[in-house]
């Protein structure tokens, strides 16, 4: 009797939990959706008002001149920049960070780097921003000449802002690969550096790509810290230099925002849904890339 009550009970736990874990799934599959029909609800008319090509392709963005004008084109060009140069400054550093961390870093060398590492994950984005207006704008500016507030600031600052993403994803990935292969290609007679970004990176490959996504999600949906170190300018003009200013896409939102209203607004939502298609293809793509490496 006793077993068969201490069964039911087990069994009754189990269901729960499944309830409990089904109930917690469908919450976060009921806030995309209900993020996806605001966005799509609120953007879709604005672009059919506007026009698609118009809006997407258009280079001067003037709401308060009569007709006004709605064309993210130069925004679209500078977000793009901008997560670019994030990417190609913070992606191989976090790699490389990971490896480190995960395979050479002496524990007692791990005990204080991880720490600060996962501090750098906790700074608000504000904090961010002050850092590059003190430290990353004048040394742009000392070092490539023009004012400092440019794309490449905003790229350098973004790139340390998703390290923190990248290296911890990257390291976890590395530390679930079976010490198995690690040990067969020493035995084979590779070296440690060898077996490591020979064969236990490669075998991380779906984390790696895992973490490359999110720190792509973070670099293009940054905003506060991108407003203050971009130099925003007032005058919406194509980004053709990297040492010159930009608006980008999450920028113009929230700089405008606030006393939007009408149409303008309703831009404004649409630029949204353009940011959530361009997160929905980059996920894609390296679904996409995966599966071919599979």
């Amino acid at each position: 009797m006793r077993r068969n009550d201490t069964a039911k009970r087990r069994a009754y736990r189990e269901s729960a939990m499944r309830l409990v874990f089904l109930l917690s799934a469908l919450a976060a599959i009921l806030a995309v959706g209900l993020i996806c029909v605001f966005l799509f609800a609120g953007g879709i008319p604005a672009i059919g008002k506007i026009g698609v090509f118009q809006f997407l392709l258009g280079q001067e963005w003037s709401p308060s001149d009569i007709p006004p004008a709605f064309g993210i084109f130069p925004m679209i060009i500078g977000s793009l920049y901008v997560t670019t140069g994030a990417i190609l400054f913070g992606v191989p550093i976090g790699i490389f960070t990971a490896v480190f961390l995960a395979k050479v870093c002496p524990k007692p060398l791990y005990k204080a780097i991880k720490p600060a590492i996962d501090l750098l994950a906790g700074i608000p984005s504000v904090v961010y921003g002050f850092f590059g207006i003190v430290v990353l704008v004048p040394l742009v500016r000392n070092t490539f000449g023009g004012n400092g507030s440019s794309i490449l600031t905003a790229s350098i600052l973004l790139g340390i802002m998703i390290l923190p993403t990248i290296i911890n994803v990257t390291e976890s990935a590395i530390r679930a690969v079976p010490d198995e292969l690690y040990e067969g290609a020493v035995a084979l007679g590779a070296s440690h550096e060898r077996a490591v970004f020979g064969v236990m990176l490669p075998a991380a490959k779906s984390g790696v790509m895992a973490a490359v996504v999110l720190g792509v999600g973070r670099a293009i949906g940054e905003t506060m810290a991108v407003k203050m170190v971009a130099g925003n300018q007032a005058l919406l003009r194509m980004p053709n230099e990297f040492l010159k200013g930009v608006r980008t896409l999450t920028a113009n939102v929230v700089i405008e925002m606030g006393y939007a209203e009408g149409l303008h607004r309703e831009a404004l939502i649409a630029t949204g849904v353009v940011l959530f298609v361009f997160i929905l293809l980059i996920n894609l793509l390296f679904s996409a890339l995966k599966r071919e490496g599979k």
